[in-house]
């Protein structure tokens, strides 16, 4: 069993069985699964994202390796990759209590808690009107390039979050939002995975699905050379020569991705 609390969870629950209370919080449920709860609560006037995971048996363990899909064991990939993120300088949630308990992944009880991000605005409700209405040209430059820093430095510390769109980064609205004051966080990783290096397939499956979550906010190709010129750090004709067959790739794969939502709606 691993245990770790910061204020207020480590007052808040000293001397009970912290699995029970975390059972026990109250709140708004985002998400009601029998494997998995998400809820928002209220310690002292703050608000705290809760994760719990309670298991999802060999049967779905199964189901997702035969369909070639990676399963979410429990609350230790987010607790993993917000540490390697905090280290990376990368901005994201702050936990504040993890528990882990069981070795047989498939009974596992986990949870996580974070801080909440507020106030915030996500960045697909900022952009749902720039194809008619687009936003002041600096402004669009700034926020573009601290996207792109901010995947390349998560990409760089070994982290792929495999639920990369625009939605899950987090503009804080506290003081007025300017092209040379703002801030950028990146939130739900609890599909994310830690390696010491992130493999090829990963980064591109990342920036597929970013590109995928953008098609609709009125890009220019110009908007998208600079995405990628600051993503990988290099001078623009060099990330065009040497990225070239990645650059096809990723217009495919988008619009493939597209094509399904299209179809298929919610359900992709």
């Amino acid at each position: 069993m691993k245990v770790i609390l910061a204020e207020p969870f480590q007052s808040l629950w000293a001397g009970r069985d912290p699995f029970q209370a975390v059972e026990a919080l109250q709140g708004v449920v985002y998400r009601e699964l029998e494997a998995r709860r998400t809820l928002r609560t209220e310690v002292d006037g703050r608000g705290y994202f809760v994760k719990i995971h309670r298991g999802i048996g060999w049967a779905e363990i199964a189901k997702n390796l035969l369909t070639a899909k990676l399963p979410v064991l429990g609350a230790g990939q987010e607790w993993q990759a917000i540490q390697r993120l905090t280290e990376a300088g990368v901005p994201t949630m702050t936990a504040v209590a993890y528990g882990e308990r069981g070795s047989n992944p498939a009974d596992q009880h986990s949870f996580i808690i974070t801080e909440e991000l507020a106030p915030t605005t996500d960045l697909e409700v900022l952009s749902l009107d720039w194809a008619r209405q687009p936003p002041e040209p600096r402004l669009k430059r700034a926020l573009i390039a601290e996207v792109a820093r901010m995947v390349g430095m998560m990409h760089r510390a070994g982290v792929n979050h495999r639920d990369c769109y625009i939605c899950h980064f987090l503009l804080h609205t506290e003081k007025p939002v300017t092209a040379d004051d703002f801030k950028l966080s990146v939130i739900d990783l609890h599909r994310a995975q830690v390696r010491p290096q992130i493999t090829r397939r990963w980064r591109n499956k990342d920036l597929a699905a970013l590109y995928f979550s953008a098609l609709d906010i009125g890009l220019t190709r110009r908007d998208k050379l600079r995405f990628v010129r600051d993503y990988f750090q290099q001078p623009l004709r060099s990330v065009l020569k040497q990225e070239a067959a990645l650059l096809g790739w990723l217009d495919g794969k988008a619009n493939k991705l597209y094509e399904r939502k299209q179809r298929y709606g919610d359900a992709l």
